[in-house]
């Protein structure tokens, strides 16, 4: 099963990426936010579940100082719009520490798997 990962600029993709990866995941980092083919996610990333990490403006900033405004973020939010629409795992990752974030997404592929014939 390949998971690809979605969201804007400093949502946690790579971090978590990274961190299914050393587990045996099969994760693609899909850099969506910056396609404006609204199913690049599809074509490109070809994964069977989509996960899309989210953040506000102000959390992306303390994560990682960036010469961006707000617009610039709603333009990434409004070129993720489908990949949203269409994901089965959505998280806010605003209050989350990377440690929680990857154990949300365990709990859930976990639960996908034992419910897989």
């Amino acid at each position: 099963m390949i998971v690809g990962v979605v969201g804007p600029c400093c949502s946690g993709k790579s971090t978590l990426v990274r961190a299914l990866l050393e587990r045996g995941t099969e994760a693609r980092h899909i850099a969506q936010e910056h396609s404006f083919a609204p199913s690049m996610w599809q074509v490109v990333g070809k994964a069977d579940l989509l996960i899309f990490l989210d953040v506000s403006h102000d959390v992306a900033q303390r994560r990682r100082w960036m010469d961006w405004q707000p617009a610039d973020l709603e333009e990434q939010q409004h070129r993720l719009r489908h990949a949203r629409a269409h994901c089965h795992l959505y998280l806010l990752t605003d209050p989350l520490p990377a440690n929680e974030v990857l154990g949300r997404v365990l709990a859930f592929l976990d639960g996908v798997s034992s419910s897989s014939p």
